[in-house]
């Protein structure tokens, strides 16, 4: 006679439980899921803000700068340019100002500060905030339509033959930016 009964719990097969190498495998996997999320995302999100940011060949930028100096990118042929929009009243630019004064101590930086008033105020703001970098005036938003910059910071890296190798809308680190002007200049 057979038995037709449910099996109880304690007959039940039961799996064993994962060891602790399983365990780190599937928390590892989680990480690893999340992290490429992550990054998917950020690209993701760096595409979008830069999708209308001029790419090949970089547009002019002659101009005086707001301590009279003539300026002229075309000038820097043959080794690379860092090229930052910023404006006098943009917070997050506050963040990066200090950076791309350092790079600027050893490498060629050009600064165009969007809609930031008069270039005396302009000076007064560089006074007061300790910054010693080439600052173009762009009063009218000329400059920063001309290379489809639609809010700042924004900075491109320009290698020796005047094409725009990157670019970056927001916040960017000094490392990474000297990375970019190295890669530019290889």
């Amino acid at each position: 006679m057979a038995d037709d009964s449910e099996p109880t719990p304690d007959s039940a097969y039961a799996p064993p439980a994962p060891t602790a190498r399983q365990r780190w495998r599937r928390r590892l996997g989680g990480w690893l899921v999340n992290l490429v999320l992550i990054v998917a995302i950020v690209v993701g999100v760096q595409w979008w803000k830069g999708r209308t940011l001029v790419t090949g060949e970089a547009p002019p930028l002659v101009g005086r700068t707001v301590d009279g100096t003539s300026i002229d990118l075309a000038d820097w042929r043959g080794r690379p340019v860092l090229v930052h929009f910023w404006a006098t009243w943009c917070p997050v630019c506050r963040i990066t100002d200090g950076t791309i004064d350092a790079i600027a101590d050893d490498h060629a930086v050009v600064t165009v500060a969007l809609q930031s008033g008069t270039e005396d105020e302009i000076r007064a703001y560089m006074h007061e905030a300790g910054q010693d970098f080439r600052v173009v005036s762009d009063p009218d938003g000329r400059l920063a339509r001309t290379w489809g910059v639609a809010g700042v910071p924004t900075s491109f890296v320009i290698d020796g033959d005047g094409r725009i190798r990157s670019s970056i809308v927001g916040v960017g680190t000094g490392l990474g930016l000297r990375l970019r002007l190295w890669l530019a200049g290889r």
